[in-house]
């Protein structure tokens, strides 16, 4: 199966039932989301991420930051994080990606993967802070990965391979119905950033 779309259709949904995600491919030319690259890695505070699994505290290597309009708190793995202030990037990728789908959202959670070692396991974004079946847009810069969908009854899989620069947006039942993952790989040594804008419920 070949992961690339060369013109995606933002249009078309990717899962077959109960969910809908919408691929943009590249939002940004190169140079732009080579600059919103580099930016990104020196400006925003970056943390190592922190879970409680079956009582036992984990210190991942992926890095992590969390902003929005507000101090929002937002918990997920059992710990709980404080949205920061909006940088000047984040606001102007936050009202691209607004642009782009006609959401809005008022808060993001970044992920820095400093090679294909790192990974997220397979989840669904439902926490109670959440908007529910809200639209959640997902800028990827960096090194390309594939990201996978698996539906929670049937086992079924998509796989689609994020661009630099590109917007994925999942939405609808999608988080009730599928999970979704970012699998380890050998083959990529260079760094993704990854940002999920949200919506947070008050």
């Amino acid at each position: 199966m070949d992961l690339f779309d060369p013109t995606p259709d933002k249009n078309k949904n990717r899962l077959p039932y109960q969910g809908t995600v919408n691929y943009y491919g590249r939002l940004f030319p190169k140079k732009e989301a080579d600059a919103y690259f580099e930016k990104l890695l020196t400006s925003i505070e970056w943390r190592n991420d922190e879970a409680v699994i079956f009582g036992k505290k984990i210190i991942t290597k992926r890095k992590v930051a969390w902003y929005g309009d507000k101090p929002f708190e937002y918990t997920y793995s059992n710990t709980t994080k404080h949205a920061l202030g909006w940088t000047k990037e984040l606001l102007e990728l936050k009202t691209a990606v607004e642009t782009a789908t006609g959401e809005r959202f008022n808060s993001c959670l970044l992920n820095l993967y400093h090679n294909g070692d790192e990974g997220m396991a397979w989840h669904s974004d439902g926490e109670a802070d959440l908007k529910k079946d809200g639209a959640i847009g997902s800028l990827s810069f960096g090194a390309e990965r594939k990201f996978a969908f698996k539906h929670k009854q049937t086992k079924e899989k998509v796989e689609l391979l994020l661009e630099h620069g590109s917007l994925l947006v999942m939405k609808d039942t999608t988080q009730t119905h599928w999970l979704h993952r970012l699998p380890p790989t050998k083959k990529i040594t260079t760094a993704r950033i990854n940002l999920t804008f949200r919506t947070i419920v008050e």
